[in-house]
């Protein structure tokens, strides 16, 4: 009977949106310690997105910002044992912690899912003065010849870039192009050298393959 009931409620969580979870996905959740914990996030993402269905663009940035920015961070050498792992957005509900990576990725996801166009989003890879390591946040650009709005797991105000002057950007991308910046606005458009580990396009493979 409780396993009835576990498939009936992830079911009613997630028919109709694009986040879909696998068999494999509701059997580990079912086999988690903190399954609890992980229903009611996924139930708390589902009832933010009939909460800001008619919200304005800032107010459905923040609430979007807001509700990641409370996942506790981790960093993937100890939740993976590995140095740098880029988590879909599922993974990232899972398991319920995260670095700066898996943040943005859930942002640029849960926004495209409401309505956001990927014209206007875009990862920025950048560097925080002070910090030694890259940082990576989230840019909502009104239109390409503004001022992009900064979505960011160190801060829970969404505002614009010139607002963060600690942010240095060393390049933005997203599904379709790449940029570099010129000073707070969109510069010249450039091609990512991501290597042989291409992280951020083996993460899109399975994100569309799995439906995240």
């Amino acid at each position: 009977m409780k396993t009835i009931i576990f498939i009936l409620l992830i079911s009613t969580l997630i028919y109709g949106h694009t986040l879909e979870f696998t068999q494999a996905d509701i059997q580990k959740i079912k086999a988690s310690p903190n399954k609890n914990a992980i229903l009611k996030r996924i139930q708390n993402y589902q009832e933010l997105e009939k909460k800001i269905k008619n919200f304005s663009t800032i107010r459905k940035l923040s609430h979007i910002n807001s509700f990641y920015n409370n996942i506790l961070p981790q960093l993937d050498k100890q939740k993976y044992g590995i140095s740098d792992y880029w988590s879909t957005r599922k993974e990232f509900l899972i398991e319920g912690r995260g670095d700066c990576e898996d943040y943005t990725i859930a942002k640029y996801f849960s926004l495209l899912e409401n309505g956001f166009s990927k014209n206007n989003l875009f990862l920025a890879v950048v560097k925080v003065k002070g910090k030694t390591t890259d940082h990576m946040v989230l840019f909502y650009f009104e239109s390409k010849n503004q001022i992009p709005y900064v979505l960011d797991n160190l801060s829970f105000k969404v505002i614009p870039l010139d607002k963060r002057p600690k942010l240095n950007v060393k390049f933005i991308f997203n599904e379709k192009e790449s940029y570099l910046m010129n000073g707070y606005k969109l510069g010249k458009k450039v091609k990512v050298n991501w290597g042989k580990d291409d992280k951020w396009n083996n993460l899109l493979k399975r994100v569309y393959i799995n439906k995240e």
